[in-house]
């Protein structure tokens, strides 16, 4: 009954690490930017939620609405206002990740000083779980992770295949100078990206301040997620960076069979190291060392 209630409750979190994921991987596959903060808008958005909802008690639409523009506004300003400068100084790969990095660390620490660094919790009426056979918990939760990865997924496969936008953004990293040709501005479909990669993080967010609760330290937990099912699922494909988050979320909880919870970082590291030795293309996508 142990291993099935981990199975559960590994694909739950497999199905929220995979939206994260798909949101870093389309941000970084469109425009090459180390986007390594999207562990801050992850926190961002777990956090204004928990404050419209239970500090403010407005809501739950509003608690949503609230955090969806707050990491959409936080990623494009990012992008407008940090990103784009070092690019146009011709700044290297390496300045924009410690860019990046610099600013995750900057709103972890900006968030603990303001909610405080300890745990908090969202008790929403779908929290709470129950026991569908003796020893066995499942919350609604559970199934709406799963069904908000699913149509969030394939929303995003449609609008990547089906429009005008979409396609441009596909083709952003290749060659922005074709682009121009067809009237489309790479600054404007940048920012489409980092709007559209943000608002993946948004469902993951309030899911998982429902469901486990959060502190400011889970945007380096988010950070190294993104990093891990970005190589593991291999550079570029979002159907591999979604397949690697759900492989990510079960190997954590079934490694609880054998080991105590800490250890679920070393875990992420560990199926990472793996592919990076034996698999370094990842799932479908091209090899680290391109």
């Amino acid at each position: 009954m142990l291993l099935l209630q981990l199975l559960i409750n590994g694909i739950q979190v497999g199905a929220l690490y995979a939206l994260i994921a798909v949101g870093f991987s389309l941000i970084f596959g469109s425009t090459r930017v180390f986007h390594f903060a999207h562990g801050a808008t992850f926190t961002i958005a777990a956090y204004v939620f928990y404050y419209v909802y239970s500090v403010a008690h407005l809501h739950w639409l509003l608690a949503v609405l609230g955090a969806a523009l707050a990491a959409v506004v936080f990623g494009v300003l990012l992008d407008r206002f940090v990103y784009a400068p070092i690019q146009r100084h011709e700044g290297s790969f390496f300045t924009v990740f410690v860019a990046s990095l610099g600013i995750g660390i900057i709103v972890q620490n900006l968030i603990g000083m303001i909610f405080g660094r300890g745990f908090v919790s969202v008790s929403t009426p779908l929290s709470r779980s129950a026991e569908l056979i003796p020893g066995l918990y499942v919350s609604p939760l559970s199934g709406i992770a799963i069904v908000c990865a699913i149509v969030f997924f394939g929303a995003l496969q449609l609008f990547l295949m089906r429009t005008h936008i979409g396609m441009g953004m596909r083709a952003l990293s290749e060659n922005p100078e074709l682009i121009r040709v067809y009237g489309l501005s790479p600054r404007r479909l940048s920012t489409i990206v980092f709007a559209l990669g943000s608002l993946l993080a948004v469902p993951a967010a309030i899911l998982s301040a429902a469901s486990s609760g959060l502190n400011p330290a889970v945007t380096h937990h988010v950070m190294l997620i993104s990093l891990a099912a970005t190589i593991v699922g291999g550079v570029g494909s979002l159907r591999g960076a979604a397949c690697a988050g759900l492989l990510l979320g079960l190997s954590e909880n079934l490694a609880l069979l054998y080991l105590e919870p800490q250890w679920s970082e070393a875990v992420t590291f560990i199926v990472l190291f793996l592919f990076i030795l034996f698999r370094p293309s990842g799932f479908f996508g091209r090899a680290i060392t391109s």
